[in-house]
């Protein structure tokens, strides 16, 4: 079986974050196709997953599936062993009501608040639509945590399809600086410190793609994720320590220096990824290490 997967901007796009985790945090394999919003190439793109006509759009063989819920669904009844749903059965209905009411409801935050990876703001004010629904969101977590949660960081112990859609409001209350409990704050930081979405980020940052729609007018902050490891792209002024780029097996094109220390990757984007992130790479985080004792 084979998939292949439609998604826009990494750095804006909260659907695509979501198809893109069902595969990643799963780890089912897919060949993701991306194409810049706003452009000629996302409809373009989108011609070739009708009759879709937004992201996430998934082949499957060559059959469509279309809308994040359907793509969810179809992934889980293909892949029973993946552990998609919580495996209890009052559980699992909880994690697929939260799940409904995450892709139907919230329209005030998702209006006011539109992801954003690439900033933190530090003087975002909340209106009282928007407080509603993290009031309700805090509701459902906190219930979730509480009835099911003792196994594991995620709302039901372990990651699930009910985590995958609350991923991107989990970001939203990171880039706004949204009140939240100590329940909530520590659900938030493990979405920001996960391994797959810390690739969906350093993805984005390696595109670059600037959407003036999105930039918003506030003080601008930290990320609150993780701080990454200090790298910065180079010229090929002297050898690399690898031979080869770590995830492709390819000749060494494009190169970074971290700690004094130079690698190659095969294209500018594997560089570009890992400067923004080395250690949300196990391939390169491998090199790196195996490489500092020698």
């Amino acid at each position: 079986m084979t998939y292949e997967l439609a998604i826009g901007d990494r750095t804006y796009s909260s659907w695509s974050l979501r198809g893109w985790l069902l595969f990643s945090a799963f780890d089912i394999p897919v060949k993701t196709r991306t194409a810049r919003m706003y452009t000629d190439a996302f409809p373009a793109l989108l011609e070739d997953f009708a009759p879709s006509r937004l992201v996430p759009a998934v082949k499957r063989d060559g059959a469509v599936i279309w809308d994040s819920v359907a793509i969810a669904e179809e992934l889980n009844a293909e892949h029973p062993d993946a552990g998609m749903w919580p495996a209890d059965r009052d559980a699992r209905a909880m994690a697929r009501s939260m799940m409904g009411e995450m892709h139907s409801g919230f329209l005030a935050l998702r209006d006011a608040c539109t992801m954003n990876l690439e900033y933190s703001y530090s003087n975002f004010e909340p209106s009282d639509a928007v407080l509603e629904d993290v009031k309700r969101i805090e509701q459902l977590w906190a219930l979730a945590r509480e009835t099911f949660g003792a196994g594991g960081p995620w709302l039901f112990g372990t990651y699930s399809i009910a985590d995958v859609f609350f991923a991107p409001v989990a970001t939203r209350f990171a880039t706004y600086g949204l009140p939240r409990s100590d329940l909530a704050d520590a659900y938030i930081t493990a979405h920001l410190a996960q391994l797959h979405f810390r690739q969906w980020r350093a993805m984005g940052r390696a595109q670059n793609y600037r959407q003036p729609v999105y930039q918003l007018d506030f003080e601008k902050a930290d990320w609150p994720g993780p701080t990454p490891i200090t790298a910065k792209p180079i010229d090929a002024a002297q050898s690399a320590e690898n031979e080869i780029c770590p995830y492709s097996g390819g000749s060494l094109t494009d190169f970074l220096e971290i700690e004094g220390r130079v690698f190659g990757f095969c294209n500018p984007f594997c560089r570009d990824k890992t400067v923004a992130d080395p250690e949300a790479w196990p391939a390169f985080m491998a090199l790196f290490d195996s490489k500092s004792g020698s």
